[in-house]
């Protein structure tokens, strides 16, 4: 018995031993387990960390490049009071402008026609030479918003301030459509342009709204400018269409069409409003990689909308007015901006109560140099002279029935970049201009004008 106790304790004795050292085996293997997965998890957040620190750098330096909008108070605040700037969240809100002051010299200012050169200038007349310093500051905000299908929808309003202190607007616009098929626009604006001067600086007819327009007494470069747009005295309604290389437009333009008269004054007489017109303006034009033609047309749907009694009280229509035109343009710079050049050729034909006018012109622009040309014919059919009296101070040249042509050079060179700022530049700005009037009654007689303008542009 002894023997068999001696033996079951032995072979416990060794099976214990055994057993503990499996089980120290184990827990080494277990130990040196855990140490590897620390290491692991410390090599993974060293890793994490230094994601976080790139991506931190990444974003402080976008933050310095974006522009931002910093809201400040006069008054102290307190921390849940902090004023801020919200948006509505319908799109996109841009926010731009331009400064564009000019020092003029020119000649006498009303000889040849009238100078209404933007819509914050108006028409004066006078015999005397000018110098002065003019210009505006525009101020525009644009809103855009585009849905997945192309469907758009937006708005643009332009405020322009002047030297002279008067606040004026340029463009106030609402547009939808979709995106490279179809648009509609309502509001102020100008529609396509048939008549493009390039980089006109200085050509003091170029007047770029539907009033004042037609100086009575002075010749009149028609232009396709008078069922254009962005009138003083009411509104555009347009429709365009796209189509591969096709562009076809109808601008509706609603307005008083007296006012296309300085001082409502046409051919010697004094002009009554009785309805507003309704000029109709389709264009069709095909646009290529360089070069693009356009025909249009322009004219007043409704009869008797202005015009005068006679002598017998009888109603006398002035309001019958139909133009005609077609420019043909040549841009080198799209493929090549530095040595391209841009040229243009227009001609316009205006059939008006009383008055025919034609005008051709062109231009080129290469290397920041411009130079253009512009011819006018105008075929006066009847005059009243016994109503035209010294309104004019002797200055006006358009006093008879007759041939009246009208001959103009233009030029301009651009200083880009002024004191390597993409958004400064600088122009210079010449014309020459000089007549020659056949009238059916009277001498015929010759005159001329001429002007220079040094124009500072910014942009922000």
């Amino acid at each position: 018995m002894r023997v068999k106790y001696l033996a079951l304790l032995m072979s416990s004795f060794f099976a214990t031993g055994v057993m503990a050292a499996k089980s120290s085996v184990s827990l080494e293997e277990k130990l040196a387990q855990l140490e590897a997965r620390l290491e692991s998890a410390e090599s993974r957040a060293a890793n994490a960390e230094a994601q976080i620190q790139a991506i931190q750098q990444q974003q402080a330096t976008q933050a310095k490049r974006a522009p931002t909008v910093a809201v400040e108070s006069l008054e102290p605040v307190t921390a849940p009071a902090v004023p801020k700037l919200s948006l509505s969240g319908y799109g996109d809100i841009k926010f731009y402008g331009d400064v564009e002051f000019n020092m003029d010299a020119a000649s006498k200012t009303g000889g040849l026609t009238s100078i209404r050169t933007s819509a914050n200038e108006d028409w004066a007349s006078g015999n005397h030479e000018r110098w002065d310093i003019n210009g505006r500051i525009l101020l525009g905000f644009d809103g855009y918003r585009r849905m997945e299908d192309g469907n758009f929808a937006g708005f643009s309003v332009q405020p322009l301030a002047d030297l002279t202190g008067t606040m004026f607007l340029d463009d106030a616009t609402f547009f939808f459509g979709n995106e490279n098929n179809w648009k509609i626009k309502v509001g102020r604006f100008e529609a396509y342009d048939m008549f493009p001067l390039n980089q006109d600086t200085f050509v003091e007819y170029s007047g770029n709204t539907a009033n004042d327009l037609y100086s009575d007494g002075y010749g009149y470069i028609y232009m396709m400018k008078e069922g254009r747009g962005r009138s003083d005295s009411g509104g555009n309604f347009l429709m365009s269409k796209t189509i591969d290389n096709w562009y076809f437009e109808v601008n509706t333009l609603l307005e008083d069409g007296s006012k296309l008269f300085v001082d409502q004054k046409y051919h010697g007489v004094d002009l009554e409003n009785d309805k507003n017109v309704a000029y109709v303006r389709p264009v069709i034009a095909w646009q290529g990689d360089t070069f693009s033609a356009a025909a249009a047309m322009e004219k007043n749907v409704v009869n008797n909308a202005y015009g005068y009694y006679d002598q017998s009280g009888q109603w006398v229509d002035q309001s019958e007015r139909t133009g005609y035109g077609l420019t043909l343009t040549w841009n080198g710079q799209k493929n090549d901006p530095d040595n391209g050049v841009v040229f243009n050729a227009s001609t316009a034909y205006l059939d008006a109560t009383d008055e025919t006018n034609f005008t051709a012109g062109m231009n080129g622009l290469w290397r920041n140099f411009e130079l253009g040309y512009i011819y006018a014919h105008n075929q006066i059919d009847e005059f009243n002279t016994a109503n035209f009296d010294a309104d004019c101070d002797n200055d006006c040249w358009v006093t008879d029935p007759g041939d009246y042509d009208i001959h103009t050079i233009h030029a301009s060179y651009l200083f880009p970049n002024v004191m390597k700022m993409k958004n400064f530049n600088i122009y210079l700005g010449a014309y020459a201009s000089w007549v020659e009037a056949h009238p059916n009654e009277g001498e015929a007689n010759n005159d001329d004008r001429y002007g220079g303008r040094v124009r500072f542009k910014y942009y922000f």
